[in-house]
């Protein structure tokens, strides 16, 4: 899976936790590279997924940054995708789970090829 061209260069983040402190990370740092012309991706795993049910984001919030859900909106506004392990959705129980609108489910191995495709990463 060819995620970019070959020329293009990109950073992919991985969030791996639901603690609340942890989530704006992803989101300010893929913003940012987008501003750079830098393409970003975003993949969440794990406890990670927990954030994301409808109502979750909304009633996450930091300092004076917006709702995480409105820098969820944000990051996908501006064209950046968003991946979830569909292998952490069975790990969590959740045959069927709804999630926030735009989020794009994907396997397990879609992280592996991100990882080998990417020119950095970064976990959180």
């Amino acid at each position: 899976m060819r995620i970019t061209n070959d020329k293009e260069k990109f950073i992919l983040y991985v969030q791996t936790s639901d603690d609340p402190e942890r989530q704006y990370s992803p989101h300010v740092l893929a913003q940012t590279a987008k501003a750079m012309d830098v393409k970003a991706l975003i993949y969440y795993m794990g406890q990670g997924l927990r954030i994301l049910k409808p109502g979750k984001a909304e009633e996450i919030k930091a300092g004076n940054f917006p709702t995480l859900k409105e820098m969820i909106d944000k990051t996908l506004a501006e064209g950046i995708e968003i991946f979830v392990c569909e292998a952490s959705k069975r790990m969590l129980g959740w045959e069927t789970a709804d999630l926030i609108p735009g989020l794009k489910i994907v396997g397990a191995a879609t992280l592996n090829d991100l990882v080998l495709e990417a020119d950095a990463t970064m976990w959180f």
